[in-house]
Formats: C-alpha cells, sequence, structure tokens
C-alpha cells in the first residue's frame, strides 16, 4: 500500500560539512546511514527534550530531513542558528517532492524505515488523496513515535523509545544539543515513562491524559501522541508511566472510559 504524506516537510542539506553539522545537531551517529534507508533522529533542545523527530536519508550525495510540517519553521530557524560560517546550504523542497509512506511493499528507490514500512520520495504525483490512518495504524502497530508542535520540547529520547536497540539515538557518537541529559538518563538512571500502545472504545485524541487510580504523580501517568481508528476502535501510541503499565489505566481522568495497553 502506498500512503501519500501530506503533513510532512523535507529539508536538503548539501555541502562540503554538511555531514559534519548534522552530527553535531542530531541523536544519532549521521556517518553510519545506509544507503536506501532511512535514519531516525532526535533533534533535542538543551535540556534533552525533543523538539522533533527527523528521519534523514541520502541522495545522490545530499541529506534529506523528513519530519512534521507543522515544526518546519522551528527546525529551519535552530538549524539556520547553529549554521554560522559552516559550508552547507539549507533548502527547503517540501513543496517540490512528493513524499509517500510505503506499507508493506518493496518499492524502488524508496527508502527503509524497518522491515515493513518505508519512504518513497519523488517529484512526480503517484497519488492525489491520502488514506492517512493506513499510515498512523502501521507506525503505531510498529511503534514509530512522531512529536508535533503541540507537544514539541515535553519528552526525552528514552520516553520514546528511541535508545531502545538505539533506534534513534547514538551513545557512541560526539555532542550534540542536550547530548548530556540524555547520556546521563542512559547510564545513571531509568525512565520513569516508556512508549506504550493502547486500544480504546472511546475516542481519543493527540494530547489527552491517561490517569491510574492512586498515582502519586502530579501530573497524568500518560499523555496520548499518535492515534489512528480501525472500525470501531481506536489505537493509539502513549508515553505512560512504566510502574502502572498492569493498573487499569482510563481517559482524561473518566473512570467510566477505561483503555487497555497492549502487552507484547
Amino acid at each position: 500500500m502506498i500512503v501519500k504524506l501530506i503533513d510532512r516537510a523535507l529539508l536538503k542539506v548539501s555541502g562540503p560539512d554538511a555531514e559534519h553539522f548534522l552530527q553535531s545537531q542530531f541523536s544519532n551517529d549521521i556517518k553510519h546511514i545506509r544507503e536506501k534507508e532511512i535514519q531516525i533522529n532526535a533533534y533535542c533542545q538543551h535540556q534533552g527534550k525533543i523538539i522533533a523527530i527527523i528521519w534523514v536519508f541520502i541522495k545522490n550525495s545530499n541529506y534529506y530531513l523528513s519530519f512534521p510540517v507543522d515544526l518546519k519553521e522551528i527546525v529551519l530557524t535552530k538549524l539556520n542558528m547553529f549554521k554560522l560560517m559552516s559550508q552547507l546550504d539549507i533548502e527547503d523542497y517540501s513543496a517540490l517532492i512528493n513524499q509517500y509512506g510505503v506499507i508493506g511493499e518493496n518499492i524502488n528507490n524508496s527508502f527503509r524505515i524497518n522491515d515493513n514500512l518505508s519512504l518513497l520520495t519523488t517529484r512526480e504525483c503517484i497519488l492525489d488523496c491520502s488514506n492517512n490512518f493506513e499510515w498512523e495504524l502501521a507506525c503505531i502497530k510498529d511503534k514509530i513515535p512522531e512529536v508535533y508542535k503541540s507537544y514539541s520540547e515535553r519528552f526525552i529520547p528514552q520516553a520514546l523509545n528511541l535508545d531502545i536497540d538505539l533506534l534513534g539515538v547514538s551513545f557512541a557518537k560526539g555532542c550534540y544539543p542536550g547530548q548530556e541529559v540524555v547520556a546521563r538518563m542512559h547510564y545513571l538512571g531509568k525512565p520513569k515513562r516508556r512508549l506504550f500502545c493502547f486500544t480504546s472504545k472511546f475516542e481519543v485524541c493527540i494530547g489527552d491524559n491517561l490517569n491510574v487510580n492512586d498515582t502519586t504523580s502530579l501530573k497524568s501517568s500518560g499523555q496520548i501522541i499518535r492515534v489512528a481508528k480501525k472500525g470501531s476502535e481506536f489505537q493509539f501510541l502513549a508515553v505512560f508511566e512504566v510502574r502502572h503499565i498492569n493498573d487499569h489505566v482510563f481517559l482524561n481522568n473518566d473512570q467510566t472510559k477505561l483503555v487497555n495497553i497492549i502487552h507484547e
């Protein structure tokens, strides 16, 4: 299945300093990007909170950055601020190149995200419409996190499972914004919140809260970050307190609206 992704920005970064510059900005090891593959990166602020999750790939020796379009101005501003005297160009290709999510198919010239999902970029228009819910369902099933403007700078990479199997974080590369905080959690701490899949028969939205009885947290026990509807059921990803994964979980402090965590 091919799905048109209409809500993603695309930046092109080129020039002799492109690799070194991106290596200094993102959480993963840019030097290890493989041909025809997407590398997932967190773009963090100085406290280690994620501004955006960015898919990075290489095409014709240039770097491309794909991420939600509502963060485009924020990301562009931050990249240009740190660019300084580096020999590189940052260009906005969002309106020039179409982005398509590919589910369960092998398509030439696509860039693999994992064994089931890939990204196809082309100047041609393959589809005029989008079945975006199918893409969201696939990403939720594979626990691919996303960060939108509404909750930018809220979570550290570990809360979105980006450290698991080094999905989006390298602990062997050099410095980047927030690196000390992220590394300290990895080596000295244990994340209190992780990313989990849930289902609900009640309508849920990005930004909704999850609660449990008798929590000692001053905040809600979880926040929903990605949602899709399948038939009469909602499936979603939420950052949730690890110690409550076996408790009854309900939506927005309403104890009549129980949701179910998917245990793997």
